[in-house]
């Protein structure tokens, strides 16, 4: 007997080499990528299910096939830049040698030309993130993730000089949530720091808050 058509034993079909599942996960990056694009350059009140989907030139039926509604691509979105930050300041400190405080100067270097090179994604990260409650709720979450990083790096850097997990951790969201709207309002024109500027400050803040005082 042969199986029927639409069995789940049935293999997804193939186009052009591409399976079934690289397709739709091709599709969800374009509407990812295009929601990105939208909230820099329209806020959140402009990043519609329409507008992403034409943004991303995909029908509505691809868009629910990846996302349960617009508050899911919003932090999709959001989510999307936050990765990108994390893989520079990693990649950055894993790749420069030498002491903690050059390693962190490396970090933040990176991050600041990430900011200056791409304006548009920091404007996601630093000022659409509070635009939705489920952006502002995702953004609570992330600070919470990049202060376990930070808590981690100290750890790495400074050995027994960081101080201990559970007290590190509420000082890596210090850290974090300062550094935000720091770079926030650098980007709003509100404080006046070029890029040496913002990473020494960035790096003397990392070191006082990640050390244990005596």
């Amino acid at each position: 007997m042969s199986t029927p058509a639409n069995s789940a034993e049935t293999p997804a079909r193939t186009y052009g080499g591409r399976s079934a599942e690289d397709r739709r996960t091709e599709r969800r990056g374009r509407l990812v990528a295009a929601a990105v694009r939208l909230l820099a350059a329209r806020g959140e009140g402009g990043t519609t299910m329409t507008a992403i989907c034409a943004e991303a030139g995909l029908t509505e039926r691809y868009f629910y096939e990846s996302f349960k509604g617009r508050e899911a691509a919003l932090v999709a979105a959001l989510d999307a830049v936050a990765d990108e930050i994390a893989v520079v300041a990693v990649a950055a400190i894993e790749g420069t040698e030498g002491t903690a405080t050059a390693r962190v100067h490396a970090a933040l270097e990176a991050l600041v030309a990430w900011v200056d090179d791409h304006p548009d994604r920091a404007h996601v990260a630093l000022v659409e993130s509070t635009a939705h409650p489920a952006l502002r709720a995702r953004r609570r979450e992330l600070l919470g993730v990049f202060a376990d990083l930070v808590a981690t790096e100290a750890a790495e850097l400074y050995g027994d000089r960081a101080w201990p997990a559970d007290r590190a951790r509420v000082q890596g969201l210090l850290y974090v949530a300062g550094l935000s709207e720091l770079v926030a309002a650098r980007l709003a024109g509100e404080v006046t720091l070029d890029a040496e500027q913002l990473v020494e400050i960035g790096s003397e803040s990392f070191e006082r808050l990640a050390v244990v005082t005596d």
